[in-house]
C-alpha cells in the first residue's frame, strides 16, 4: 500500500564536501522518485573534521569528527535525516539516533594513482606517497618499507591537484569517491582487498535518524540495500569489540560469497610500524555476521593485537 505522506517537507544534512554533496543529492533523488510529493532540501553543516585541515586526524584524536555536529542538529531537529560516509560513522550512535538505512556499496577497494602512471610495485625507493590514513600507511609499509610516507589531506580534488602539482609522486584514495566524482581516469590501478584492507564502511552511504521519527524511518527503508548492510554491519560489529579511535590503524572488510557465506579479512596495526601487523580472515553463515565480526576481533587481539593496543594507549 502507497505511503501516505503526514509531511511534505524533509531536510537532509550532510559536510560541504563535493563528495559529501554528491551522496546527499543521491539520496535526494532516489526520495523523490519513490515520494514526488515531498519536498527536500539540503543542509551543509561543518563538521570538526572539516574545520582542521592540516593536521592528521589521528593526532586530533576522538571519535565522530565527521559526524557529531550533523548529529546535534538532527538531534535539535534542525535536519530530518543525516547522510554520512559509513567510514566516519562510529559504533556508538547518540542516544535517540540510529543508522536506519545503508545503501548499495559502491567499490570498497582504494586507489593508486601515481603521477607518471607508474604502479606502486614500480616505485622507484624512497618514492613520496600521500596520505594521512594510518590504515593505509601501515599496509603500504609492509608492501614497500622503502617509500616515503608524506601527510595528506583535504577533498579529491585537493589531493589530485597536489600530486598534479609535484608534491608526491603517488597519493592512495578511496575508490567509491574517485568513481562517484567521476575522476576514474586518473587511477593508476585499484589496490586489491588482500594487499590494502579496506577501511570499516568504505564506499557504503549511512543515512542516520532519529528513533521516535516514523515517519521518516519508514520512507527511508527502500533505500536500504540488504548485501551492504549485513557486510558493513559484519565490520561495524568488528570495530565494536576492537574500540579505539583514529590513533589506531584498523581495517575489516566482508564481502558475500557465491556459496551464501560471508567472508571477512580484517587487520591490526602498529602506527609507529615497529610490531608486525596482525592480519585474519573468517568465514561462516550470512545469518552470523555480526557474529563472526565480534569472533574476528577476538581472535586478532589474542595473536598480538592486544599488545598494539597496550602500546599505543599506554
Amino acid at each position: 500500500m502507497e505511503l501516505i505522506l503526514k509531511r511534505n517537507k524533509l531536510i537532509i544534512g550532510t559536510r560541504g564536501s563535493k563528495l559529501a554533496l554528491w551522496q546527499a543529492n543521491w539520496v535526494k533523488e532516489r526520495l523523490e522518485k519513490l515520494y514526488p510529493y515531498l519536498k527536500i532540501e539540503i543542509e551543509k553543516i561543518k563538521t570538526t573534521g572539516d574545520k582542521i585541515l592540516d593536521t592528521p586526524l589521528a593526532k586530533i584524536g576522538g571519535k565522530g569528527l565527521f559526524v557529531k555536529e550533523i548529529e546535534e542538529a538532527l538531534l535539535s531537529k534542525k535536519i530530518d535525516i543525516a547522510v554520512h560516509s559509513m567510514k566516519d560513522v562510529p559504533t556508538e550512535i547518540p542516544e535517540g539516533l540510529q543508522i536506519s538505512a545503508i545503501c548499495e556499496r559502491e567499490d570498497p577497494r582504494d586507489a593508486f594513482i601515481s603521477i607518471d602512471g607508474t604502479l606502486l610495485s614500480g616505485l622507484p625507493k624512497g618514492a613520496q606517497i600521500g596520505t594521512s590514513s594510518l590504515r593505509r600507511i601501515v599496509q603500504l609499509k609492509a608492501l614497500r618499507k622503502d617509500l616515503e610516507i608524506k601527510p595528506l589531506r583535504g577533498n579529491v580534488d585537493t589531493r589530485l591537484r597536489k600530486l598534479k602539482e609535484g608534491k608526491f609522486y603517488g597519493i592512495i584514495l578511496a575508490m567509491a569517491g574517485i568513481k562517484r566524482m567521476g575522476l576514474e581516469s586518473n587511477v593508476t590501478e585499484t589496490i586489491p582487498e588482500e594487499i590494502m584492507i579496506p577501511a570499516i564502511g568504505q564506499g557504503a552511504i549511512g543515512i542516520e535518524t532519529r528513533l521516535d521519527d516514523d515517519f521518516i524511518n519508514e520512507i527511508i527503508k527502500p533505500l536500504n540495500h540488504q548485501e551492504t548492510s549485513i557486510c558493513v554491519l559484519s565490520e561495524r560489529a568488528f570495530l565494536s569489540v576492537i574500540g579505539g579511535g583514529c590513533q589506531v590503524p584498523l581495517a575489516c572488510h566482508a564481502k558475500l560469497l557465491k556459496n551464501k557465506q560471508l567472508k571477512i579479512i580484517a587487520m591490526i596495526g602498529d602506527p609507529y610500524c615497529e610490531m608486525p601487523m596482525i592480519k585474519g580472515n573468517k568465514e561462516g553463515r550470512i545469518e552470523d555476521a555480526q557474529k563472526l565480526g565480534k569472533e574476528l576481533a577476538e581472535e586478532l587481539l589474542l595473536i598480538g593485537g592486544r599488545d598494539i593496543l597496550r602500546k599505543v594507549y599506554t
